[in-house]
Order: C-alpha cells, then sequence, then structure tokens
C-alpha cells in the first residue's frame, strides 16, 4: 500500500537537523530500517542545499514509499540546476551531491516553472511485512 508523509521547514539554521528528526520519525514508522540511515544522510544534504542556495521562503520535504521504492524529496524556490561538484582535497564544502550519487539508487532534479525545483533521491528498500496494526510474535 503506497504511503506519503510531508512537512515544510523554515529557511533557516535549525531546518536541517528538523527535517532529519522528520524523516527519521516517518522511517521509523513504517518501519525502514534498510536504507534509513542512507535516506537521512542524503536529505540532510538536499536540505542544507536547500537552505544555503533556495530562495525566498523556505522548503518542503515529501516522503513517499510505493512497491519497496523510497522516494524524498526536497522542493524549494531556488532557481538553477544543481550538480555534483568537482571539490580539491581542500576544499571543506561542494561534496553534498557526491554523497547523494554514492548512496542513493537514483537522483535527479525536477525544474519548476516559473521558479524552484525538486530535487528527488530513491532507494530500493525492504517494506516490512507485518500488517500495519498487528504485534509481530
Amino acid at each position: 500500500m503506497p504511503r506519503s508523509a510531508a512537512q515544510r521547514f523554515p529557511r533557516a539554521d535549525g531546518a536541517v537537523p528538523e527535517a532529519r528528526s522528520f524523516l527519521g520519525g516517518v522511517l521509523a514508522e513504517w518501519d525502514i530500517t534498510d536504507r534509513s540511515d542512507d535516506a537521512v544522510l542524503c536529505l540532510s544534504e538536499l536540505a542544507t542545499n536547500a537552505v544555503r542556495h533556495g530562495a525566498r521562503g523556505g522548503f518542503l520535504v515529501e516522503v513517499s514509499l510505493d512497491d519497496g521504492r523510497l522516494r524524498v524529496e526536497v522542493h524549494d524556490a531556488g532557481a538553477g540546476n544543481p550538480r555534483p561538484g568537482r571539490p580539491s582535497e581542500d576544499d571543506t564544502d561542494g561534496r553534498g551531491l557526491l554523497i547523494v550519487s554514492s548512496l542513493a539508487d537514483g537522483w535527479g532534479v525536477t525544474p519548476h516553472h516559473p521558479c524552484g525545483k525538486t530535487v528527488w533521491t530513491e532507494f530500493k528498500t525492504e517494506e516490512s511485512k507485518t500488517p500495519i496494526g498487528v504485534i509481530p510474535c
């Protein structure tokens, strides 16, 4: 059965930990444990980009689970098409999308006109086989 959850966050320093906590809570509720660390780390990178580079306002995190595919989306009003950086050994940032590329099973950017974009990641995952509301023995 498809599931989804969403929450809006302000464009503020504390928003990234709040977004991580939101996703962690959703994944715990859905009993997704096999890819939860990867998903939370990727969300952290995408939310950081939304806070640093997004335009006015905040950002929206949407999470969906359907047929063993977990999708995490970050919507913001910022312009541009994010791409993995080419940081040098001495650079202290610019590795976020490289991390996302290495952990997620897929990721991409969907532009919205006249402004904004959605940056998404997908993970193949094992959904719990225990029906909702049933306590396993």
